[in-house]
């Protein structure tokens, strides 16, 4: 079954596109010449001032042209006379004698001698724009009855009872419908009755959802719906989730089977649907998709699949994934490892897609913890996790026994080198130190036992108590280096404490390139050491390496010996 899961997935994927894919690619063949569309979104459409007796004198000279001359059914040509405004507009500004007290002779005497595109009367009074429409303009031809297709389609989707404004839409999301062989879209209209739709529900459905009158998307939404209907679910309840929106029905039913080779009976789905309708009709099921998906890359098995969608949140379910998705994210920040974080989204699945988590950096600062402890929590009790949504007031972690026996351990050991008890000395050493107190011991000792003074170890210590952050190991190779490869004393240490606080190639650097200066006479030889480390590069090249002539060629010879690429 996990096998089947993981093929079904991919292919998946590969489908999600465009809502409007159909439409975009219908447009790349088109059943028009077209014009120039950028030319008419620039035409400002705005409604016709004309006074109402003119234009009623011009609907009328309109209504007998299209009906009597050019021999358009009556109800069609007065729905094009009365809607076109913007049309008759254009028209009147055609005609020179605006003011003459017969308008309408004089619309039907300009009619008589200047034909016109009948398609732009007939696509304005169905409710379309010109900048939709301008692209859909015929060149060629000029008159309705030269596009029978058109037509036929145009006056099934009337007689059915959808509203001649509302036709519009579907030519502008739908315009494969209107080139159907004549037929077809009744067969279309009259198959959305088998499962139970009257004609009202048929009308309110195609006029909102276009695209179901193309191609067999008709036929997947009936599938769809009639195994809605096994499930319980009532056609009124579907169409308040459609809402307009464009749906996969493909997907849809794919995705029904799917839920139901999981496990999920009809009834116990349709269950699951009224409880949380995104499962399906959220972007057609794509965030439900991507769950699984999810879910399957953690190694979900098909039980534990069921029970994520069981114990589904009333959540949206595109939110679920984006939370679930966003608490993986903290985990992999506060450096979880992988397996810790499969084991909980394995355990607490409905916990991580319900939890709206605060930022990470601001967490660890509210916390007032490190991410390896905050791991150990989690990790002892997932469900800590909702302490930390948004909206909660967080509070700082309490100390944890084992942090607090070593900060004991690093007061103790500060006690011992003389700092003060909560004096700002040693409450500032306490903060740069890292590492245990039994660490902090071993390192102090390593300086020690290279030959120093213990009061003179301490006193460096609180100038520089980094010093201490460093392992044991590296400490006693930069001593060793100082003692036998540059042959300074040990006392260097308590002179130049600095020494410890830089890497040894940067030492080896700085130290030759000073004493290929000293040998050319060109630097003072007494400089200390810590002058020649610590000064920032911009700094020493200005002073040291750029006044000599080959400078610059000496020190990038000496990098490329010291750091090897």
């Amino acid at each position: 079954m996990k096998n089947n899961l993981q093929k079904l997935t991919t292919p998946l994927i590969l489908k999600w596109g465009s809502s409007d894919y159909l439409f975009n690619n219908f447009r790349k063949v088109r059943f028009y010449a077209t014009k120039n569309t950028a030319k008419a979104k620039l035409v400002e459409e705005k409604e016709c001032d004309m006074p109402s007796a003119v234009r009623k004198e011009a609907q009328t000279a309109l209504l007998e042209y299209l009906h009597s001359t050019r021999s358009l059914e009556f109800v069609d040509a007065e729905h094009m006379s009365k809607n076109s405004p913007l049309f008759l507009d254009k028209l009147l500004e055609r005609i020179v004698d605006r003011e003459a007290d017969d308008i309408r002779h004089c619309v039907t005497r300009y009619l008589r001698y200047h034909p016109i595109n009948e398609f732009e009367p007939f696509f304005e009074s169905i409710g379309l724009k010109l900048c939709q429409y301008a692209a859909f303009l015929p060149r060629d031809v000029m008159y309705l009855s030269d596009d029978q297709r058109l037509l036929d389609s145009y006056r099934v989707l009337c007689n059915y009872g959808i509203s001649r404004n509302k036709i519009g839409r579907i030519f502008a999301e739908a315009p494969q419908v209107f080139r159907y062989d004549p037929g077809v879209v009744e067969l279309k209209l009259a198959s959305f009755r088998g499962v139970g739709l009257d004609q009202s529900n048929v009308v309110k459905l195609v006029s909102a959802n276009p695209h179901l009158l193309l191609g067999n998307v008709h036929v997947e939404f009936l599938r769809v719906v009639g195994k809605l209907k096994r499930m319980g679910v009532e056609y009124r309840w579907i169409e308040e989730q459609l809402n307009g929106k464009p749906i996969n029905w493909s997907q849809l039913f794919e995705l029904m089977c799917f839920l139901n080779g999981l496990g999920l009976t009809d009834e116990r789905l349709g269950k699951l649907i009224f409880q949380v309708p995104g499962l399906l009709f959220d972007c057609s099921g794509r965030p439900t998709f991507s769950l699984i998906g999810f879910c399957l890359k953690f190694g979900f098995e098909k039980t534990e699949l069921l029970d994520v969608f069981l114990h589904l949140p009333q959540i949206p379910i595109s939110a679920f994934i984006f939370n679930t998705r966003q608490c993986y994210q903290f985990l992999i920040e506060i450096e979880m490892p992988a397996l810790e974080i499969r084991n909980i989204l394995h355990s607490h699945p409905t916990l991580l897609g319900s939890c709206v988590l605060k930022k990470t950096t601001s967490l660890l600062t509210i916390l007032h913890t490190g991410k390896k402890r905050l791991c150990s929590v989690i990790k002892e009790n997932p469900e800590f996790l909702r302490n930390l949504v948004r909206g909660a007031k967080v509070e700082r972690l309490p100390v944890a026994e084992e942090e607090l026996r070593s900060k004991m351990m690093k007061t103790k050991f500060l006690s011992d080198l003389g700092f003060a008890e909560n004096s700002s000395e040693m409450k500032k050493a306490l903060k740069v130190f890292r590492g245990k107190g039994v660490e902090l011991q071993e390192r102090f000792d390593c300086l020690v036992n290279a030959g120093l003074d213990r009061k003179h170890v301490a006193s460096v210590l609180k100038i520089y108590p980094q010093i201490l952050n460093q392992r044991k190991e590296v400490l006693e190779a930069k001593i060793d280096f100082l003692l036998n490869r540059l042959g300074f004393p040990v006392s260097t240490l308590i002179s130049s404490p600095s020494y410890l606080n830089y890497s040894i190639p940067r030492i080896r650097l700085r130290l030759s390139m000073y004493n290929w200066l000293r040998d050319q006479g060109k630097v003072d030889a007494t400089l200390a050491l810590s002058t020649i480390i610590a000064s920032s590069e911009k700094l020493f090249m200005k002073v040291y390496v750029s006044p000599h002539p080959k400078g610059l060629e000496v020190w990038q010879n000496l990098k490329r010996e010291i750091y090897p690429v």
